[in-house]
């Protein structure tokens, strides 16, 4: 339990720091960006080529679902909180006549460290649920919608007929409820939005930018974020995470497509794959490492369930300011996604890395999701899943 921690805090250094010392400790498994995304671009050519058909299929699935008001029509919806545990009584005995009059808390439990989901399933439901998780400083509220107010991915793939299930990770948003402290109120403005390439530093914002311009957007996204309200820890949330997964599958008898962001991603390769039909890691900080994650790695790479892979990424990479140790982080962390995708299809998987603007697709940051073409991404994602078989009603 101790080694597992230690490693989850180096992931999660390494995924906020960005620091551009993380590119020597995995170049030995990567050759230069440029020819690593060539390589992986060659592997995906055929999602692009499958856009169009999936883009029909998506719009007739989006005609059953909304009335001619554009109207979205949902069947059910609802809360559920999942894994967790049960804290031991505080010492003493509780006495009802007092209740919260007594500041001991004698004899009180408290239930903690569990993940809290809002599910929505709709009329025209194809038998793919999707179950969204998100990075760090975010909650699941940075999937239903963006700083501009338009529709966030959830609507979007509701409207696709997919179920969704967004996920309040343990210790953060709905899920904060924990004995461990103490809640993370450090300041970041600034240092989120240089580090995630929206741009250099706020409010400005790179060229072909697809972040929403003006004042109150960004307003807007500063606001998404939330503290951790206790001490990360990956392997208590994986563990949450499988027990959402297998709640999902007992609700709705199928395995979920589970789409991870920025830190959410680590905590996906360290979940069951029991009851995963395919991972979306929209730029997940990095990809299992044989060296770094060899549990997680094994698991891919002797093909346990065989689940397929997609990894996004957005622009300003390649291209972004050198002197900002966030470049070198973001092109180690998409080199660690090909060298993944690379061993794992030649072991018989199924993995592409999109580098968006290699796919004509600009001016994308780390929340590609919430962007002005956000519609644009999802319909390359559902144009991959329709590739996979899970668009498509179950019977």
């Amino acid at each position: 339990m101790k080694k597992k921690m230690i490693i989850s805090a180096l992931l999660v250094a390494v995924l906020m720091a960005g620091c551009a010392q993380s590119t020597t400790a995995t170049s030995p498994q990567t050759t230069s960006a440029e020819a690593n995304t060539a390589v992986s671009m060659s592997e995906t050519a055929e999602v692009t080529q499958d856009t169009s058909n999936a883009e029909a299929d998506t719009a007739a699935a989006v005609e059953a679902s909304q009335d001619e008001d554009g109207t979205l029509r949902i069947a059910k919806q609802g809360m559920f909180s999942a894994g967790g545990t049960v804290t031991d009584p505080v010492p003493g005995e509780y006495d009802e006549t007092k209740n919260w009059q007594d500041l001991t808390r004698a004899g009180n439990t408290m239930h903690v460290d569990h993940a809290n989901v809002f599910y929505q399933i709709p009329e025209n439901d194809n038998g793919n649920p999707i179950v969204f998780l998100h990075g760090a400083g975010q909650s699941r509220m940075g999937w239903m919608t963006t700083p501009d107010g338009r529709e966030g991915w959830s609507d979007i793939f509701l409207k696709a007929g997919h179920s969704i299930f967004l996920v309040d990770q343990p210790r953060r948003g709905e899920a904060g409820q924990t004995a461990e402290g103490p809640v993370d109120t450090l300041a970041g403005d600034q240092a989120w939005y240089t580090h995630f390439r929206i741009g250099r530093i706020a409010p400005e914002r790179y060229e072909n930018s697809q972040f929403p311009e003006g004042d109150e957007a960004q307003d807007q996204f500063f606001r998404q974020m939330t503290p951790n309200t206790g001490e990360y820890d990956q392997e208590m949330i994986a563990e949450a995470m499988d027990a959402v997964l297998k709640k999902v599958y007992e609700m709705t008898g199928h395995k979920s497509i589970l789409v991870t962001h920025s830190q959410g991603g680590l905590v996906g390769w360290d979940v069951s794959l029991d009851y995963v039909s395919a991972i979306v890691a929209v730029e997940p900080g990095i990809a299992p490492a044989e060296q770094m994650m060899p549990e997680a790695w094994n698991k891919f790479m002797t093909l346990e369930s065989k689940v397929p892979v997609i990894f996004y990424y957005g622009d300003n990479i390649d291209n972004g300011p050198e002197d900002i140790d966030s470049t070198a982080f973001w092109q180690m962390s998409r080199n660690t996604c090909v060298a993944f995708s690379e061993a794992y299809n030649a072991a018989g998987g199924d993995a592409a890395v999109i580098d968006l603007p290699k796919e004509g697709i600009y001016g994308n940051s780390h929340f590609l999701f919430q962007e002005l073409n956000n519609k644009e991404i999802a319909d390359h994602v559902e144009a991959w899943l329709a590739k996979q078989g899970l668009t498509s009603q179950k019977n």
